[in-house]
């Protein structure tokens, strides 16, 4: 699936903005690895591509 490369390297970027702007400590990076990890493997998941796709299909409708 072609989203989830790239949505692993938007919130990486996210992830290191909040790093470097806000003073995430690596701590908290540690811990919204953990979640996003085992979110994935719970029966939300499906539920959550499924909304990640839509907004993929949505933005990428949006012409400017």
């Amino acid at each position: 699936m072609n989203l989830s490369v790239s949505g692993v390297v938007l919130l990486g970027v996210v992830v290191f903005l909040f790093f470097r702007k806000d003073g995430l400590k690596v701590s908290h990076a540690v811990v919204c690895a953990l979640f996003g990890f085992y979110l994935a493997g719970t029966a939300v998941a499906p539920s959550i591509e499924a909304g990640g796709e839509s907004l993929a299909d949505l933005l990428g409708g949006i012409r400017l």
